[in-house]
């Protein structure tokens, strides 16, 4: 960059002054060329980086069950110290371009590492809710499979974690652009491997159990 190296007007008139006047002009003009490029590059990372968000995990999809309030206490009956059976889910519309739904439900807190007790997988994108008690096996009524959990079982296997403190559950429910049409009973794992890059939303709901 050029360097102004003539005296300030006061001092210098005539010819001096337009030199330092044009000098100033075309300082002025690049630094604006400069921040201007800055701003622009900025701007164009930061919507880079809100579009791979979005593609990963945006979108409002809230997942809901009557059986517990987010965060509370799941009810004996969903777990292993009662009936064992699978709590009712539901949610609303997914965005624009699902094909199918992945619900995974896992315990983070297990002694061993995380801890799969659910994973269901290819819902149709017409599904908006599970029901209770959804029965063990490799389908779901009206469409869907249910993948290996780590007991291991088909199906959901409630929680059932040590006496002690408290584990947290996580339900976490994907809308994908794909269907991932894996054999049956597929294990996490391969589910997560599939669905990776085509997760267009994602909704979460814990709760949790101890003995």
């Amino acid at each position: 960059m050029p360097v102004c190296s003539i005296q300030p007007p006061g001092e210098f008139t005539g010819l001096r002054f337009s030199r330092y006047a044009l000098c100033r002009v075309a300082l002025h003009r690049r630094s604006f060329r400069v921040v201007a490029h800055l701003i622009v590059t900025m701007a164009l990372v930061f919507l880079g980086a809100s579009a791979s968000v979005a593609r990963d995990s945006g979108g409002k999809m809230e997942l809901k069950t009557t059986a517990f309030r987010p965060g509370g206490t799941i009810p004996a009956q969903y777990t292993c110290s009662g009936e064992d059976i699978s709590p009712d889910l539901s949610w609303n519309d997914p965005p624009p371009g699902t094909e199918s739904f992945v619900l995974i439900v896992d315990d983070l807190d297990a002694p061993a590492g995380t801890w799969v007790h659910w994973v269901v997988y290819d819902l149709p994108p017409s599904a908006r809710q599970l029901p209770e008690h959804v029965p063990m096996g490799k389908a779901v009524a009206g469409s869907g499979k249910q993948g290996a959990n780590s007991f291991p079982t088909n199906g959901y296997g409630g929680p059932c974690p040590p006496p002690g403190k408290p584990h947290r559950y996580f339900f976490r429910l994907y809308a994908l652009d794909t269907v991932l049409n894996l054999r049956a009973p597929a294990h996490r794992q391969a589910v997560d491997a599939a669905m990776k890059g085509h997760v267009l939303a994602q909704a979460e709901l814990m709760g949790t159990f101890g003995r």
